[in-house]
């Protein structure tokens, strides 16, 4: 009975944090950054491929990831394979996705856009990266090599300006 009730309260603590924290940090931009899922590499020709099935089952599990999350918006490149990554989370959220081109973004408009909010961003191997050290204004994060699909940076900016950082490996 003792352990029954250990895991009620753990459930309950689990389940409850999430909406707790989105009340708390109202004042805070907090940002997501993902990869996109497994593309289908068959076609080495192709520049637009679509994700294969464990791709397809990866995005669904991101959307489970952040079941808990209630963004703001959803950002992804405008290519097959990031938009099908994004979209379970978007759909989940009600939201549209926002299609945007690293090379075009300026970061501080960036900012500036989604301050307060809670933002999922999803790009590339070398994008995403570069996206989390443009934020950051240091070159800490390499670019991913192809096999990784399961980094998840999230960088949280304080009304104060204070930005922290943590990579987390979500397999």
């Amino acid at each position: 009975m003792k352990h029954l009730l250990t895991l009620i309260l753990c459930v309950t603590f689990v389940n409850a944090t999430p909406a707790q924290e989105a009340t708390a940090t109202s004042n805070k931009s907090i940002y997501y950054f993902i990869r996109h899922a497994e593309k289908d590499k068959s076609n080495k020709n192709n520049k637009n491929p679509n994700l294969l099935m464990e791709g397809v089952l990866r995005a669904a599990k991101w959307s489970l990831v952040f079941d808990h999350i209630k963004f703001d918006a959803v950002y992804s490149t405008d290519y097959t394979r990031t938009r099908d990554t994004a979209k379970p989370t978007a759909e989940k959220n009600g939201l549209d996705l926002i299609i945007y081109a690293p090379q075009e973004t300026d970061v501080q408009t960036f900012l500036e856009i989604t301050k307060g909010q809670t933002v999922l961003v999803v790009g590339h191997s070398n994008t995403t990266p570069m996206f989390v050290n443009s934020i950051l204004g240091t070159e800490k994060y390499q670019n991913m090599n192809d096999s990784q699909h399961a980094n998840l940076y999230i960088v949280t900016i304080t009304s104060s300006g204070e930005i922290t950082d943590t990579l987390l490996v979500v397999e």
